[in-house]
């Protein structure tokens, strides 16, 4: 990452370090969540359940987020309450352990926990302004973060109970929150485009494209991200080597986000997304035909960096460029609700019911037709 060509008056190191300790947690919960889940009772089917209830919720309440933030320009303030009840309402998790009690708790953190993402992505971008290619330089610090995450608890778990894992979430939820207060607040730009209404966005075929291609490649990730974990360990690979795994998708990430701007000079963005869905679809057969070799599973991880590197640096680019102005809450609050919520919740949701009756590489061969799927769409309908 070249430092000196960081836009002047960005609060670059204030915007990092949110990214930063709020993957720190997302690198505590999905690769262990679903462990602490197992060890405490949940079968793969509640498991699945209580995975996508996390992400579920974006489908309804992200909108309502970006509404909030669009009509109040108060963006921050939004994240810094929301922030805080996120850990208000994760507290709880301490005093539960029976299923319904879980599934409670975590819808009330969830509806919570969800706001924050897409409206720092719409703070990052507006702080920004058309240094929109500094993005990445940004972005990096979260996947930095979830590595330190993972790497560090999975030989802490080597020594300590897994029991510990919502105690960690809870302590690092309120270091969010606390990073929160520090980021000022950037005025919302005004467009020439704002006159024009969400709705008449949204129903143009491109936009309709981009949607549909998120919420797949998403879903592609929902086995993976619920049940690669217990994947691993039930194939004999200890919880070192599991922290290793995840750590090394997003080191694969970090350092295709430190060229990603270079490649979105050279490349479109439909280029891109193509070859990150033709990648993603390869991955997945990858984890699900070979996790008996080391060396292919290694091979299989450094694809994150096309699966989701590339892919969200290049969606999150194409939100911007469809939803401006102050659409652009919005616009980042459904491309979350569309993928991180409805698609990964539907992934998570089916491969928790098919993963004991089909079996793990049935439900990773899903995945990779989900990916497909979203490469024939991208190739039809998103042409730049």
């Amino acid at each position: 990452m070249n430092v000196t060509s960081r836009p002047q008056g960005v609060p670059y190191w204030r915007l990092s370090g949110f990214y930063f300790l709020f993957f720190v947690t997302v690198g505590i919960l999905l690769p262990y969540w679903s462990l602490y889940l197992k060890s405490i009772g949940m079968d793969a089917k509640q498991i699945g359940i209580l995975s996508s209830l996390m992400v579920f919720s974006k489908v309804f309440i992200s909108f309502f987020w970006g509404w909030l933030v669009d009509h109040t320009g108060r963006r921050m303030h939004v994240i810094q309450l929301a922030s805080l009840f996120s850990a208000i309402s994760f507290a709880a998790i301490l005093f539960v352990d029976s299923f319904w009690g879980l599934f409670i708790v975590l819808l009330v953190f969830s509806l919570f926990w969800s706001a924050s993402l897409p409206q720092i992505e719409a703070a990052t971008l507006a702080h920004l302004g058309e240094s929109t290619h500094a993005y990445t330089g940004i972005r990096v610090w979260g996947s930095i973060g979830f590595i330190i995450a993972v790497w560090l608890l999975g030989i802490l778990f080597e020594t300590i109970a897994i029991a510990y894992v919502p105690h960690i979430v809870l302590f690092s939820i309120v270091i969010v929150w606390m990073m929160s207060l520090t980021i000022p607040e950037k005025k919302i730009a005004q467009h020439e485009e704002v006159h024009e209404s969400i709705s008449v966005i949204l129903f143009r075929p491109k936009v309709i494209a981009l949607f549909m291609v998120c919420f797949l490649m998403l879903a592609s990730h929902g086995t993976y991200y619920t049940f690669y974990s217990i994947y691993l360990e039930d194939n004999g690979y200890t919880s070192t080597f599991i922290g290793q795994m995840w750590a090394l998708g997003v080191i694969a990430e970090v350092i295709l986000f430190m060229f990603m701007h270079k490649l979105m000079s050279r490349f479109s963005l439909r280029t891109l997304l193509l070859l990150s869905l033709i990648l993603a679809a390869v991955r997945w057969l990858l984890t699900g035909l070979f996790v008996d070799y080391v060396v292919v599973m290694i091979i299989a991880q450094t694809l994150h960096a096309a699966s989701f590197g590339m892919y969200h640096a290049v969606a999150i680019q194409y939100v911007h460029r469809y939803f401006r102005g102050r659409l652009q809450g919005r616009g980042q609050a459904l491309y979350s609700s569309s993928s991180f919520g409805a698609g990964m919740a539907i992934g998570s949701l089916i491969s928790g019911y098919a993963w004991d009756r089909a079996g793990a590489l049935a439900c990773f061969e899903g995945a990779a037709l989900a990916a497909l799927l979203g490469l024939v769409i991208t190739w039809i309908y998103l042409r730049d």
